[in-house]
């Protein structure tokens, strides 16, 4: 892997308003430091993809985004404050999130799971409601998930408890949603599902959007914004037709490629290099 890409300057590429933003962020693991110094606000009512090669700190960004890890320098603002500041409850009635491998409890049934999505709603005078009935029923139909209600999640599928995991965190409702590899075990057919799901809660709601994805073709097809980080570093932020370039693919991912548009889409298409093509 080369050396030459040099970090994109974000004061150019900032979006006019953004509710989640990371200032001068620094988040590691104990001594370990993955992302440095990073800055990064999230368009408003947008889809935005991060992408990058293994270990260069999409899902660490995506934790110190929802709170999860604190960081070691910067911060993170959720609506012009620090989200380290705020009560837990409140950031979750506006901040979904669903992390990387979640785990259920044993023998828990896939309504009861999605029905936690609604806790944050939730409060001392404040019990479950017909309106929560309605928020997780919509939630089941909308990932075709309405059949599982009854089986614990423990028995089902990959592919199916991950539609089932993103079912909760579309019952939580909040205006935004942030995902970690949402497509993880689910066959080509069953990706393409999910995504389309995400573009249409986004434009049914105006919900903003923020995912990590390995897949740089389906980042480049459902992305209104890209990110690209490299050794914790954002490189390029963008539309998918100024990020994705030879260039940067090289650079980022270590490959040689030819980026086309695709027939379909109009999106960029990578059309990777092997030894034997070039």
């Amino acid at each position: 892997m080369t050396d030459t890409l040099t970090p994109v300057d974000t004061t150019t590429t900032r979006p006019a308003t953004s509710r989640l933003a990371a200032s001068a962020l620094s988040l590691g693991y104990a001594e370990r430091a993955v992302v440095r110094d990073l800055d990064l606000a999230v368009p408003d009512g947008k889809v935005t993809v991060i992408v990058g090669a293994n270990g260069c700190g999409k899902s660490t960004l995506l934790r110190g985004l929802a709170r999860l890890l604190k960081p070691s320098a910067g911060s993170v603002l959720l609506d012009g404050r620090s989200i380290h500041e705020q009560p837990s409850k409140e950031v979750a009635r506006r901040l979904g999130l669903l992390p990387q491998n979640p785990v259920a409890p044993e023998g828990l049934t896939v309504a009861d799971l999605v029905g936690r999505g609604r806790h944050p709603h939730h409060g001392p005078f404040r019990r479950w409601s017909s309106e929560d009935d309605v928020a997780v029923a919509r939630a089941l139909e909308m990932t075709a998930t309405l059949d599982l209600a009854r089986r614990p999640v423990d028995e089902l599928s990959g592919g199916q408890r991950q539609r089932v995991w993103i079912a909760m965190a579309l019952a939580q409702e909040t205006d935004l949603l942030l995902l970690d590899e949402p497509t993880t075990y689910l066959d080509v057919a069953h990706q393409v599902e999910v995504l389309d799901l995400l573009v249409d809660l986004n434009a049914a709601r105006g919900a903003t959007v923020v995912m990590v994805l390995h897949d740089l073709n389906l980042a480049g097809r459902y992305a209104d914004h890209l990110v690209a980080l490299r050794d914790g570093s954002v490189v390029a932020a963008g539309a998918p037709a100024e990020v994705v370039t030879p260039e940067l693919v090289r650079d980022v991912f270590g490959l040689e490629a030819q980026v086309i548009t695709d027939p379909v889409s109009r999106t960029p298409l990578v059309v990777p290099l092997g030894r034997h093509h070039r």
